[in-house]
């Protein structure tokens, strides 16, 4: 039986991650990833593949970049803790001295009559499965996607790209309605429907109607769309059956139970990625929030506890999201206004506008828009949102930084930044410098 140091199990992002973070420690000699897939997708660029990539090859992991890891392409179908193995579907047998586990997530199909209609899919990380849902699109003239958040919104903006005729059905208020304020949630909808993709909110999918293929989404309200394809964008539920078999710990999100470290109720085992139990930075609660950012950061952790225990520590997740709708990007990190609210938390907002060059004659400037939420009572940035052209993503991750280090809106109103005109706002009217300023008065 092969003895290895680190055992991972499953290869996207997260196991992936591990892997290479891993390598980097020398104490840690033999690494096995185990994967059912023999190609591992890019999680983010899964929309992509229909318009801007057109191809499942172009967005797919490297293997290479694993490195002296030993890539088995295998499924793990039990783990027994006190003997330190595994088990796989092929009958191959693994002892470990640790084992991370980054089994990932499944998609959510909802149970309704029609599902099991021919051209009706959801979003699996399956290369082989995504190469079939490319084909039907190809094919298709008229698609339904369910589901309007940023993984729907990115497939309708690609599908129509290949000249299908878009229907977006969302059943909440609005599309991204769970991860922006409204205002930006709005932008992202007028973006959509400027690129001719019907959208439908606070609308309910009943039952898909076809004899054998699908011929039509028929909707609570009454609508009956016409769709050669649906797609299932609704979110994602852990994958933890093999960790429950094994008697770990599930949580009430149902991911897998970890501690500060990635530590699961075993010593000997992490978890990490979308498996993984996610704890709010804020509250500490549990929340449904599964990111590639997310599992990758988690990676890291997992890998520099196994050979330094406790040497660092995820203090809960914050959330940074982005999108690009035609030309228009939206960056969230952290808490909405919404959401705040929903948390009870006593808050005020700073908001501001301006070109992202300067002068605003220079070629590419674009309107970035930028709001952040700041807690009265600490006076501490809780989140913030940003729309506007390429750097939005960018500014997120400025945000998330800020709300990580915990900083004051006099902090930020005081920042400091450099500028160019070419790359960036004037030093006048930097977004997040402004927008704290304009919050400082609001207190």
């Amino acid at each position: 039986m092969p003895e290895v140091d680190l055992l991972i199990v499953g290869g996207s992002a997260a196991g992936f991650k591990a892997a290479i973070a891993a390598r980097k420690h020398e104490q840690v000699e033999k690494i096995v990833l185990i994967r059912k897939e023999q190609r591992a997708l890019v999680p983010c660029g899964i929309p992509y593949i229909v318009g801007t990539l057109g191809s499942i090859e172009k967005n797919l992991l490297p293997d290479s970049m694993l490195g002296d890891t030993q890539l088995v392409i295998d499924e793990v179908t039990s783990i027994d803790r006190e003997a330190k193995t595994a088990t796989t579907a092929g009958g191959q047998d693994f002892a470990y001295r640790k084992l991370v586990l980054a089994t990932g997530s499944r998609p959510v199909m909802p149970r309704m009559p029609g599902v099991e209609l021919k051209n009706v899919f959801a979003i699996w990380k399956d290369a082989d499965y995504l190469q079939t849902l490319q084909e039907a699109l190809e094919a298709a003239d008229d698609v339904v996607i369910v589901g309007g958040g940023f993984i729907g919104a990115e497939l309708a903006d690609e599908c129509r790209k290949i000249g299908c005729n878009i229907t977006i059905v969302e059943m909440l208020q609005h599309c991204l309605f769970l991860n922006c304020d409204d205002e930006f949630c709005v932008r992202i909808e007028e973006k959509l429907k400027e690129a001719d993709i019907r959208v439908l909110t606070g609308c309910k999918v009943q039952s898909i109607e076809g004899k054998e293929k699908v011929e039509h989404v028929v909707c609570e309200r009454g609508e009956r769309i016409k769709a050669d394809v649906v797609i299932f964008a609704v979110g994602v539920k852990p994958n933890v059956d093999l960790a429950a078999q094994a008697g770990l710990a599930v949580g009430e999100d149902g991911g897998i139970v970890v501690d500060q470290y990635m530590l699961t109720s075993d010593p000997d085992i992490f978890a990490v990625g979308d498996c993984a139990e996610k704890y709010s930075f804020f509250t500490g609660k549990p929340i449904g929030m599964r990111l590639a950012s997310t599992a990758t950061r988690e990676a890291r952790i997992a890998a520099a506890n196994l050979i330094h225990p406790r040497s660092q520590r995820n203090l809960g997740t914050i959330g940074v999201f982005a999108t690009l709708i035609g030309d228009t990007a939206i960056g969230v990190a952290g808490l909405t206004e919404r959401s705040a609210a929903d948390q009870g938390f006593d808050y005020v907002t700073g908001e501001t506008a301006a070109v992202d060059r300067h002068p605003g004659s220079m070629p590419g400037a674009t309107e970035l828009r930028v709001k952040l939420i700041f807690d009265k009572t600490t006076r501490q940035i809780i989140g913030g949102e940003g729309c506007g052209g390429l750097s939005t993503g960018e500014v997120a991750n400025c945000i998330a930084t800020l709300i990580s280090a915990r900083m004051t809106v006099d902090q930020i109103a005081t920042l400091r930044v450099g500028t160019h005109p070419a790359l960036t706002a004037s030093p006048l009217v930097h977004q997040i410098v402004n927008a704290a300023d304009n919050a400082i008065d609001k207190m």
